[in-house]
């Protein structure tokens, strides 16, 4: 049926929205709080850490006993806590100086980790100084060392992802798609983007796709800086598409408008750089691969 006026909607199509209202968050019975106990309670946000970290060094066991590996199983378990201290340490201090600034006026909170507050920039900028000591330490090749973490580093942003949406936050923009949703921590009655869902798409699943074909079916592994620039790549791109369906943090709302990009993208820009670089220049650092573990030398 036509609308009776003119810039109405059908009356069908009328009826057929009236009839699906957007989904409100509240409907999806999610809780932050994964277990209570009363005297102690475990977060989904903690055990999305835990469980990409665990995930994480499982599979990247399973990388280090292909040929080429750049270090042996028993530099694994150093290296996680190695890479997480880095996450923490460099995520925490990332999210201050990046979204946060006003902490540093009272340094305390910024120890109050169980209040929230990563930033995966800075994460990544903290992880990458960690695996440098910690390829010193062991005389290994850094550049390799990051090429294998970089492989499983999307275990642990597709958890955290998921994560975010079960907390009702890092919401998208207003939207009228048909799996928008009302997110009750806006105060707002709008249905929104669930950009947390895309994040965890694009940023875990896709990342982690384009980087075990890479691993796996090609020899990527075998020039140094290529794995970790598809990684950096490959992430800065689908962040920096991401943001434009997402909000920006409540105190740096003006900052968006003032620059025209979120705070996010403007952290994307020197990855998409360097990781282009870093994959445009690994065929030049190809070389002759003497395992750590193993005798078997690959060209």
């Amino acid at each position: 049926m036509e609308a009776t006026k003119p810039g109405e909607k059908p009356l069908i199509l009328s009826a057929i929205t009236a009839a699906t209202p957007h989904l409100r968050f509240t409907d999806l019975g999610l809780d932050p709080i994964a277990l209570d106990l009363g005297f102690f309670q475990i977060k989904w946000y903690s055990l999305a850490y835990i469980t990409g970290i665990l995930l994480g060094w499982w599979y990247l066991l399973k990388l280090l006993a292909q040929p080429g590996a750049p270090m042996a199983r028993r530099h694994a378990d150093d290296l996680v806590f190695y890479a997480t201290l880095g996450i923490i340490l460099g995520g925490r201090i990332g999210y201050v100086l990046f979204y946060a600034t006003d902490m540093l006026a009272n340094p305390l909170r910024i120890l109050r980790l169980w209040d929230g507050g990563m930033s995966f920039h800075g994460g990544v900028i903290g992880t990458s100084l960690a695996l440098i000591l910690f390829a010193r330490k062991h005389k290994l090749n850094w550049l390799r060392v990051h090429d294998y973490v970089a492989c499983v580093v999307p275990f642990g942003l597709f958890f955290g992802r998921l994560a975010n949406f079960v907390n009702g936050e890092l919401w998208g923009k207003p939207s009228n798609v048909a799996w928008a949703i009302i997110f009750p921590r806006t105060g707002e009655d709008v249905a929104r983007h669930p950009s947390q869902l895309y994040e965890a798409g694009l940023e875990g699943l896709l990342l982690f796709a384009l980087l075990w074909f890479a691993f796996w079916k090609t020899k990527a592994r075998y020039a140094p800086g290529r794995l970790v620039g598809l990684f950096v790549l490959g992430y800065g791109m689908a962040r920096f598409v991401v943001e434009f369906f997402r909000e920006p943090d409540s105190q740096l709302v003006e900052f968006a408008q003032a620059t025209g990009l979120h705070m996010g993208q403007w952290l994307c820009v020197p990855m998409i750089l360097g990781g282009a670089y870093l994959v445009a220049t690994s065929a030049g650092r190809r070389q002759r691969i003497e395992p750590i573990a193993g005798s078997e030398s690959v060209a």
